[in-house]
C-alpha cells in the first residue's frame, strides 16, 4: 500500500453510489445518491483523484464555511448505467457541469477532508478575488505612472516650461 505524501493536493476516493427508490405522487424511480466516499489507492477500479487547485481556493473557502461543507460527485449516465467522473469540493465547477446537463450528486465532506482543504488553503494562502466595474473611465483609479501622470509639461528631465 502506497503512502500519500503529506502535502499531496491529491486525494484517491472511492465514491460508494447507490440508488434510492422514491415516489413522486403514484410514479416511482430510481435515484442515484451518494453515500460515502472511502479512502482508495489509485490502481482500485472506480477510485478518483480529488485534487485542488490553487485557482479554485475561494470556492474551497466558501465550501469549508459553509453549515454543512459538501463533496461534489460529477457522474454519467442515470440509473444502473451511472458512472462517476470527477470529484471535486469547488460548487462552481459542480454548478457549470450541472448547468451542462450532468447528474452531480453530493454528501457531507469527511473531516478529514475538511481538515486537507483546510491545510491547503494555509499552505498557499487565501485567494482573493478582485471584482471590478468591468469598464474604465470615469470612477476608475488613474494611472500614478507614464508621461500623463507627470504634472509637468512638456520633458519631466528638463524642468517647468514658462
Amino acid at each position: 500500500m502506497s503512502e500519500t505524501p503529506p502535502h499531496s493536493d491529491q486525494r484517491w476516493l472511492l465514491p460508494q453510489l447507490s440508488l434510492r427508490e422514491s415516489r413522486v405522487g403514484r410514479w416511482q424511480s430510481l435515484t442515484p445518491e451518494l453515500t460515502a466516499v472511502l479512502p482508495a489507492e489509485p490502481d482500485l477500479p472506480n477510485a478518483l483523484p480529488l485534487t485542488l487547485y490553487r485557482d479554485e481556493r475561494s470556492d474551497y473557502r466558501f465550501n469549508l464555511s459553509s453549515d454543512a461543507p459538501r463533496l461534489f460527485l460529477v457522474a454519467s449516465g442515470a440509473g444502473e448505467s451511472l458512472r462517476a467522473d470527477l470529484l471535486t469540493l469547488s460548487q462552481s465547477v459542480a454548478a457549470a457541469y450541472m448547468d451542462g446537463d450532468r447528474t452531480v450528486l453530493s454528501c457531507p465532506l469527511p473531516e478529514a477532508l475538511q481538515a486537507w482543504c483546510e491545510a491547503f488553503i494555509g499552505r498557499h494562502g487565501e485567494l482573493i478575488e478582485r471584482r471590478g466595474k468591468g469598464k474604465k473611465g470615469k470612477g476608475q483609479a488613474r494611472e500614478t505612472v507614464g508621461p500623463d501622470a507627470c504634472p509637468l509639461r512638456g520633458d519631466p528631465l528638463e524642468g517647468p516650461q514658462p
